[in-house]
């Protein structure tokens, strides 16, 4: 077997391994997003993920993932939860949401989005989350909300459960999410959509004259695009991306080692409800008014963290040798002593080696520390390497 079969196998046994925590335990027939067929017929193997029957490859995890780092990958993303909070205007929708969140709402402009985070009171992690306010003032007062897909049944319920009078929370299940990334989206997309965003922009737009959304981010690292079009035109804007000579269909494989090498967390693995926003290397989403005002879930343990230090942070961790450590391994000290956990792990194919990220005791967190691994073969050498390990490319406004 050569080392780019061996590395799809393990990426796609960690992949199932995933699949079968995040789906709900009484589901009996998996959801189907509205490009299932394209899937099928593309030759993708479909795999169970929240609920959902979900490509985790096409040509092969490792070639998918070079082809989105060096031109443009098309991933199906309708899995994730669309949803509008909608209240009587901006200012105390926004004021809402900061009620639920530390971030900061009431400032974001038009046409801007915003990542964010849902706390429970003991300031761990529900769920993160993108928030996007239109780019007119037409729909003031309604903010759009992108859920993770294992958890948005969920949290509809902590947000409706805490909804004031006059307010609502709408499922966009009648539309789909499509993801494209890498370095030649923007000039693709470019061909079909008038869109001119800079990185976190967001704008209502058309491509080849179907309505959408578009929003420029990514979970990749790369510059990239969301394009949030009615389901019964999610084929044909599909099509369309990949009969451009720069795009390949790309699944759930690469999706998740490219946001590894990103040094992106996913939520159900480098983040829960225990966890808390400093801990998680995530304060940048604590604005820095929420910081002197408080008035979040959780403030308390999160502003102390913050004045304090966290007992523990998440880190990148870079193996030794060539086998990727996988999830749940413990993190040993040079002296032996278990002082964390790998929380996602696998092989980098942009930097051609295996990459981890996990917690460790903040005694241990400074990038170059020796530590060892200790999982199904044994302790094994690494370090603790900084985040990201392939530097973000996202595209930012020189204006």
């Amino acid at each position: 077997m050569t080392e780019g079969a061996r590395t799809d196998a393990f990426l796609a046994s960690s992949c199932n391994a995933l699949t079968r925590d995040e789906m709900a335990e009484d589901t009996q027939t998996l959801h189907r997003t509205p490009l299932h067929d394209r899937h099928v017929a593309l030759g993708a193997r479909m795999v169970p993920f929240a609920g959902y029957e979900m490509p985790v490859q096409y040509e092969g995890i490792l070639a998918e993932h070079r082809w989105t780092r060096e031109h443009a990958g098309l991933f199906d993303v309708s899995h994730m939860g669309q949803r509008f909070l909608v209240g009587p205007d901006h200012a105390t929708t926004a004021a809402f949401l900061e009620t639920l969140t530390p971030g900061d709402f009431q400032s974001l402009g038009l046409g801007r989005m915003r990542y964010t985070l849902l706390l429970n009171d003991s300031g761990g992690i529900i769920d993160d989350l993108m928030v996007t306010r239109a780019n007119t003032t037409d729909e003031d007062g309604t903010l759009g909300l992108v859920f993770n897909a294992g958890r948005k049944e969920l949290d509809d319920a902590h947000v409706e459960a805490r909804l004031p009078a006059g307010f609502s929370l709408t499922k966009a299940d009648d539309r789909a999410l499509l993801a494209l990334q890498g370095p030649d989206a923007a000039t693709v997309l470019a061909r079909h959509c008038g869109a001119a965003l800079s990185f976190m922009g967001a704008t209502a737009t058309a491509f080849d004259g179907i309505d959408c959304h578009v929003s420029r981010s990514g979970y990749t690292g790369e510059d990239g695009f969301e394009i949030s079009v009615p389901a019964k035109d999610a084929e044909r804007v599909a099509r369309t991306l990949l009969a451009e000579p720069g795009v390949k269909p790309v699944g759930l494989g690469a999706r998740d080692s490219l946001r590894l090498e990103a040094g992106l967390p996913l939520y159900g693995h480098d983040l829960d409800e225990t966890t808390s926003p400093v801990e998680a290397d995530l304060t940048f989403a604590i604005a820095k008014r929420r910081r002197v005002e408080g008035g979040f879930p959780g403030d308390t343990r999160i502003l102390e963290e913050l004045a304090d230090g966290p007992s523990r942070k998440r880190v990148g961790i870079q193996p030794s040798g060539r086998a990727p450590v996988r999830e749940g391994a413990e993190v040993v000290s040079e002296a032996g002593a278990v002082i964390g956990t790998v929380t996602s792990g696998g092989f980098g194919g942009t930097v051609n080696a295996p990459v981890a990220m996990g917690f460790v005791e903040t005694a241990f967190a400074k990038p170059g520390t020796k530590i060892m691994t200790r999982g199904r073969r044994g302790d094994e050498p690494a370090e603790i390497a900084a985040l990201p390990f392939v530097p973000h490319r996202y595209f930012r406004s020189k204006s």
